[in-house]
């Protein structure tokens, strides 16, 4: 069922790539339903470094840590972001800044990073902080789908910190099942604007993104506030450059996006193991009370127990699964021939479950972070939920800072379990989340 994938040049000392003669389609669908289960097969049949053929084009599978390093750094530009990412997202998150190359990316992000400095920071956090504390503190008790409730939060942050707008109700929720449907249809298999499909949707919704953040830029130009949407108006590069209309509303969408779904997924994580791993539930809580009914932006730094229950979820289920990039010159993976024009994929997914570094690397296990035994030290790409090289999420700073300063007031205020049987029913076709969105028995705390 292997044939070899695109001959190496005589002479070049290059392997030759396996490929899959397996229906690419099929094949997808089949790790979708069990990524752990489809890699390790095929990386037993195949080798770490792979090919296939899915939606016409050419797919390698690079995993380990070394490969992921090589592409990532990308030492020696070989491989771009715009081409490969466009292929899932482009229509839905154009032009966004992981959707840029090269020196055009070095611009914009220069310009971008403006929004992400220390100061800035703090400033969202202290926008931040007492809208975390009131929504927890008005969490629902009972069974609670804690997926949905993070949702609601995290774009309730999102409206008041990146936009600094207050909308009814109903108009939040149109934005927020804007983003949900722009995010699914880059996994879309129909990839036209069939009625009802997700790539129809997905279209449907960035017009409507589009529209909203028109319709308030002018506003965001004319007055400075401490919100990102009037940040990225206002901010210039050394040189005096500034974003267009078109730039600002292009990397509000995608910046929105990412903080919005990421850290969703990431609280999901950790409240799924701290429900399972009740010890380390009252670990993290027992270091909460060591601090006031609202944290100060220096004590974020000082919630170890949470941040390595933090870095253990990030592991097991990084939000973004995998990073694609495609070859824009003939080049080579660990000693495999890659052409120019192959998608190259790292699956972070499946890399950070790694036995060479983690060990029993399907066990919830935070302490193998702990400073006399850093396995995610064993090699700087065997760790990675933020990406790495100069596309390394611009915005993991705050999404650290947000999801720690909601899932303090959660402990504080709140206790949490799940049956002793529950396994949660995880959904990969696109980002990944729980089915059921994980239901709890959520109580207050006396």
């Amino acid at each position: 069922m292997t044939t070899v994938f695109a001959q190496a040049p005589a002479d070049s000392g290059l392997k030759s790539l396996p490929k899959s003669n397996r229906n690419g389609i099929l094949e997808i669908l089949r790790m979708r339903r069990d990524p752990f289960a489809f890699s390790e097969a095929r990386q037993a049949e195949l080798g770490k470094i792979s090919a296939m053929n899915a939606f016409g084009i050419n797919i390698v599978t690079c995993a380990g840590a070394p490969a992921a390093e090589q592409i990532l750094m990308n030492k020696e530009k070989a491989f771009a972001n715009g081409p490969a990412w466009s292929f899932f997202i482009g229509p839905f998150f154009n032009r966004g800044v992981m959707l840029l190359d090269f020196d055009e990316h070095r611009h914009h992000r220069h310009i971008l990073q403006q929004a992400f400095t220390p100061k800035v920071l703090k400033g969202y956090f202290d926008e931040m902080q007492p809208l975390i504390a009131d929504r927890v503190s008005r969490f629902p008790t009972g069974r609670v789908k804690m997926l949905s409730e993070f949702k609601e939060l995290t774009l309730d942050v999102a409206l008041e910190v990146f936009l600094g707008v207050e909308l009814p109700k109903d108009e939040a929720d149109k934005l927020n099942q804007a983003f949900i449907e722009t995010v699914r249809a880059g996994v879309a298999f129909v990839r036209k604007p069939v009625p009802g499909g997700r790539w129809w949707k997905g279209v449907r919704s960035r017009k409507i993104l589009e529209e909203f953040f028109y319709a308030n830029i002018d506003a965001k130009r004319a007055k400075q506030t401490p919100d990102l949407f009037s940040v990225l108006c206002h901010a210039e590069s050394d040189e005096g450059h500034t974003f267009t209309d078109a730039d600002v509303v292009n990397h509000m969408i995608f910046v929105l996006m990412a903080a919005h779904d990421t850290s969703t997924i990431t609280m999901t994580q950790m409240a799924y193991h701290m429900a399972k791993n009740v010890a380390w539930q009252e670990r993290a809580r027992s270091q909460a009370f060591e601090f006031g009914d609202s944290l100060e932006y220096d004590d974020l730094g000082k919630l170890d127990v949470l941040e390595a229950i933090m870095k253990e979820s990030l592991r097991l289920c990084p939000p973004v699964p995998a990073q694609p990039r495609m070859a824009v010159r003939d080049t080579e993976v660990q000693g495999f021939f890659i052409p120019e024009g192959t998608l190259v994929t790292v699956p972070q997914l499946t890399n950070q479950r790694d036995p060479d570094y983690f060990t029993h690397p399907t066990v919830f296990d935070p302490e193998r972070f702990a400073a006399d035994r850093a396995e995610d030290k064993g090699h700087r790409f065997a760790w990675m939920p933020f990406g790495g090289g100069v596309h390394k999420c611009i915005g993991l700073y705050f999404a650290q800072m947000e999801i720690k300063t909601i899932m303090h007031h959660l402990l504080r205020d709140y206790e949490w379990s799940v049956p002793s049987t529950y396994t949660m029913p995880m959904d990969y076709s696109a980002l990944p989340v729980p089915k059921d969105k994980l239901p709890v028995d959520l109580r207050r705390r006396a």
